[in-house]
């Protein structure tokens, strides 16, 4: 077949990918279930979707910035508390957070009800950070403070300094 011919063939589309009710990547961080949607695998890396439960008084990780990529927080369910640089929000069920690089940051469940949001990571960058801090986890001794820093700093996040 001539290169001419070979242009002219329809050219297969990418596969669509359905993640349904129960499927995905899970990822267990203490007392937060995280259910890994899309890893980016299927986008091109330019978007990664997880679905988080946040158990009751659940508190979030060390306030940080992400040097490299967006990230969006849409709650679900629950309220969902975000602390942007010295300010912070109580999210309620259908509020949306989207957080730019270089804006320090970080959420908790300060309630007495889990709750459940879906965030964006765009590019894909951060899921592998959360597969990592999970392996540093996993072997069931109470993480160090540095725990989640040290895997921070492979992604392009680092503390907040200034407002720890």
């Amino acid at each position: 077949m001539t290169e001419e011919a070979k242009e002219r063939e329809p050219q297969p589309h990418p596969a669509v990918s359905v993640t349904g009710p129960g499927e995905g990547e899970v990822i267990v961080l203490g007392t937060t279930r995280m259910r890994v949607l899309e890893d980016g695998s299927h986008t091109g890396h330019r978007l990664a979707i997880t679905e988080s439960v946040l158990a009751p008084h659940t508190q979030g990780p060390p306030q940080h910035r992400h040097s490299r990529h967006d990230e969006g927080f849409y709650v679900l369910s629950g309220t969902v508390r975000f602390t942007v640089g010295d300010e912070e929000y109580d999210a309620t069920t259908g509020t949306l957070v989207m957080v730019p690089p270089g804006t320090p940051h970080t959420f908790a469940n300060p309630t007495d009800r889990p709750a459940v949001m879906l965030s964006t990571f765009t590019p894909d960058l951060y899921v592998q950070y959360f597969r990592d801090l999970q392996r540093a986890l996993a072997d069931g001794r109470p993480p160090t403070p540095s725990a989640p820093l040290d895997a921070m700093s492979r992604y392009a996040t680092e503390p907040a300094a200034d407002h720890a």
